[in-house]
């Protein structure tokens, strides 16, 4: 067993599930009765130091585990807490895995295995476990309450990596509002500068592969809300911008190929079955890539 799956395991006795453990540290302590008053920035500091000891050095393995023990906690979690204290205690970790994942790795492995986990939650946004949709603070602060979505941090930050896993999971697909996912990674001044591995990326190349992505998802993009926000003061991150939007997306037809994959795509999103299914279809290995996103 590796050292960071010891550490899940160390952490989560003597109930061998790590929410439950923490939430017998933390919230059990001072007594029940005066949680009202003692409040979750009491509490918070200790569930955020537990998590991020483990996720610091978690590998693959480790990060499964502690998925798992998330899963079993909130599914069959027999706590009968106030319903503001099981609130606030699922918002405190999820904040601190999804800042962990999203905001300090950075790791498309780590995304791909969260995305694994919880895939079949993601058709209810309001469950607890369909982590893909919560929010979460960048820059972490005490306040959970508040915060983006893993897909708009992607766009902010372009990590094209990233953004590419969360498509083919068809997490843009699912989106209301689409154009502000372009609109993002083509206007949104970035304070950030992204780090993969230990190397610092060109956000410019990273941006042009990321309106690359999108424009292999969607069907249409529309040019005329892109140049309103332009006339709005808006400045592009990259001058050229135009030439990494296939013309099919806002000006000629789309291309029958490009169709039929969407409408194929279409159908396995409806059927929760992204990406996986692609490669149950009885279709040349080219085929498959393609519905993937590959090309």
């Amino acid at each position: 067993m590796s050292k960071s799956s010891k550490l899940c395991c160390k952490t989560s006795c003597p109930r061998s599930n790590i929410f439950c453990s923490l939430i017998d540290r933390t919230l059990k302590r001072p007594p029940l009765q005066f949680l009202r008053q003692w409040g979750y920035h009491c509490y918070e500091p200790r569930i955020y130091r537990t998590l991020a000891r483990i996720l610091k050095y978690v590998d693959l393995e480790g990060f499964d585990i502690l998925l798992s023990d998330y899963i079993a906690f909130v599914e069959k979690s027999g706590y009968c807490f106030e319903l503001n204290v099981n609130f606030e205690f699922n918002e405190i970790c999820v904040n601190t895995i999804l800042y962990w994942v999203f905001a300090r790795k950075g790791n498309p492995d780590f995304v791909d295995l969260l995305l694994k986990k919880t895939k079949d939650y993601v058709q209810d946004r309001s469950c607890d476990l369909a982590l893909i949709w919560r929010t979460f603070t960048p820059v972490y602060r005490p306040n959970p309450l508040s915060g983006i979505t893993p897909l708009l941090y992607v766009a902010q930050t372009r990590q094209s990596n990233i953004l590419k896993i969360l498509l083919q999971y068809g997490i843009l697909e699912r989106e209301k509002n689409p154009i502000s996912i372009v609109l993002t990674i083509l206007l949104y001044r970035s304070r950030e500068r992204i780090k993969v591995g230990h190397e610092l990326v060109d956000i410019q190349e990273e941006a042009k592969t990321c309106l690359v992505l999108c424009s292999r998802v969607l069907s249409v993009i529309s040019i005329r809300e892109i140049e309103m926000e332009l006339s709005l003061g808006g400045r592009p991150i990259i001058s050229n911008w135009l030439d990494y939007i296939p013309s099919t997306r806002y000006e000629d037809p789309c291309e029958l190929l490009h169709l039929c994959r969407i409408t194929i795509r279409a159908q396995l999103l409806h059927k929760n079955m992204l990406p996986n299914g692609i490669f149950s279809l009885l279709i040349p290995v080219r085929l498959q890539n393609y519905l993937n996103l590959e090309s």
